[in-house]
């Protein structure tokens, strides 16, 4: 609690002007509910902010990519992150994320100089000839300017922006507690798994800051792809690459949103087409490491209807596990099979409470809905889209890890149209679903899955005599502890206390009662209105203690 408050404090002022953006946009009540305004002294006085009434005429959608635009570089890719998720948002909030373009104003090359020398150990002008200061393009992370090696090699530079690494990591920190506050002040968004949306996108854009790690990316793809023809990536120039700056081949090829001039080489953009859906297909089911962001900008045509794909900083990764739920989930998609897509989902939920007869239903409709449908007309994304739909509607969220990849199926389903209108992304699916089905029955694949789990066996009976002597050893050490974490044991104990307390007071009631009887049979000493003194006292005490049981056990009932 005291590092989160340091570092809170730390982050004060970009907090207030987060503050302040969010108030100019409408968003002034969601900061009070959070609890921020105590925390911004003047921001807290402004929380009917003037600015805010000329936009609250939109639609809230369209106020927080507003926002969203304004905060920068970190926010842009974090409302690109949530454009993926469609089983968290509706469809006008998916819409307005997915219209955030990470384009901002080039930064002038005098800027980046000093960087530049610290990473190349001289001047850039030395190093590179016919270098261009004027990028070719700009992000919020990096721009490229064109160069040459000194040998002639024409070649792209990647340069990071100066200090942004100081102000992602303050938006982080910030995003960080940003979320654990919505789940704390928000408890019905506990099940949207904030915490490790921040926390998995945080560690994505971070990759992304490392130049270098791009480079290696772009070697990974390069050897992945080694053996296939159509496919190619960017050589990278180690040497004189770092975490600030990338030296890539420079591709000669033609931009993938350009197909006019495509057509006019005479590139065939169906067979374009087919050879980027299989790369990624490959990528995601056969390797596990694939392009989290296949859209035409970041895709070159080359001669041979071939394609290039460039810009690899943001990947995703699928374990061995994982891709074969993919599998099983694309495989029940395409066969409109209910209880294999029934049983997927189920097991994403994890430890959701949820309604399977609910659940059930709603995949029975959804299936219905294209169970007439012939494959060709039926669109990849609006079938994601309508599955999405059903998880939020039963409080089921995609598993973060995945939100990556329905993200990439649908934007390559895009750009598959873009060069084809009757592309089908099924019909490249289907093989690649059943690679990975059949490879899981393969001799060799059963063999090694037996083989690791007799070694696993093994591995446990042997530790057995082990474990079991340190356990003895810790008994005779008084070193083990047994812990009993019995829920509701409070409640438990103070229900025992108060019966324990009424039969007590039952008891000594019939006992005055039993008591004063027998007084009342024996005849002399004081008397009251004419009855035994002690007899009578005695009825009165039981009297007004019968009355006190009566009610204690009438109020235990209301409460319960």
């Amino acid at each position: 609690m005291i590092r989160q408050t340091v570092s809170v404090m730390r982050d004060f002022g970009r907090m207030r002007e987060i503050a302040r953006i969010l108030m100019r946009y409408g968003w002034g009540d969601a900061i009070e509910r959070l609890g921020l305004s105590k925390n911004l002294g003047l921001a807290g006085k402004l929380l009917n902010f003037k600015g805010a009434e000329d936009v609250m005429h939109l639609d809230p959608a369209v106020r927080i990519r507003l926002a969203i635009e304004e905060l920068g570089p970190t926010f842009v890719k974090l409302g690109q992150v949530l454009a993926t998720r469609a089983d968290l948002f509706p469809p006008q909030w998916v819409s307005e994320f997915a219209k955030l373009q990470d384009k901002v104003p080039p930064v002038l090359f005098e800027e980046l100089l000093p960087d530049l020398e610290k990473a190349l150990g001289a001047s850039p002008f030395d190093i590179f000839n016919q270098l261009d200061s004027t990028p070719i393009a700009a992000a919020s992370i990096a721009q490229v300017h064109l160069a040459e090696l000194q040998d002639g090699t024409p070649v792209v530079l990647k340069i990071r922006r100066p200090n942004i690494l100081k102000r992602i990591e303050a938006d982080l920190r910030l995003l960080s507690h940003l979320g654990r506050l919505l789940e704390n002040q928000m408890p019905e968004i506990r099940r949207f798994q904030l915490g490790k949306i921040i926390g998995q996108f945080a560690k994505s854009l971070r990759k992304e800051l490392d130049l270098a790690a791009e480079g290696r990316n772009t070697d990974r793809f390069a050897r992945n792809f080694k053996d296939d023809p159509n496919v190619s990536f960017a050589k990278i120039y180690w040497q004189h690459s770092s975490e600030i700056l990338l030296v890539m081949e420079r591709i000669n090829g033609i931009p993938g949103n350009d197909l006019v001039t495509a057509a006019e080489a005479g590139l065939d953009c169906k067979v374009m087409a087919g050879h980027g859906a299989d790369a990624i297909l490959k990528m995601v089911l056969i390797d596990g490491f694939f392009h989290a962001d296949p859209h035409p900008g970041n895709i070159f045509y080359l001669p041979d209807s071939r394609i290039a794909i460039i810009d690899c900083g943001m990947v995703g990764r699928i374990t061995k596990t994982r891709r074969d739920e993919i599998a099983d989930m694309l495989a029940a998609l395409v066969s409109r099979d209910y209880d294999a897509l029934l049983g997927v989902l189920i097991a994403w939920a994890g430890d959701v409470q949820v309604s399977e007869e609910k659940l059930a239903a709603d995949i029975d409709e959804f299936l219905c809905n294209y169970e007439s449908a012939p494959l060709k007309q039926i669109r990849f994304g609006d079938l994601l889209g309508d599955l999405t739909t059903v998880m939020r509607e039963n409080h089921l969220s995609v598993p973060p890890d995945l939100a990556m990849l329905f993200k990439a199926l649908v934007t390559l389903e895009g750009l598959g149209r873009q060069l084809n209108p009757d592309f089908q992304i099924v019909s490249h699916l289907t093989p690649f679903v059943k690679h990975v089905i059949i490879s899981r029955y393969k001799p060799g694949a059963l063999l090694k899955r037996g083989r690791k789990g007799v070694m696993d066996a093994m591995g446990l009976l042997v530790s057995v005599p082990r474990d079991i002597g340190s356990l003895l050893k810790d008994l005779r050490r008084g070193k083990v502890k047994v812990e009993l974490d019995l829920k509701r044991l409070d409640h438990f104990g103070h229900q025992l206390d108060h019966s324990t307390n009424r039969l007590t007071l039952a008891l000594v009631t019939s006992a005055l009662i039993i008591g004063s009887s027998i007084v009342m049979t024996v005849k002399g000493g004081p008397t009251i209105l004419g009855l035994p003194a002690f007899g009578f006292l005695g009825f009165s005490l039981a009297s007004f203690l019968g009355l006190k049981l009566v009610l204690s056990i009438w109020r235990s009932n209301r409460e319960d």
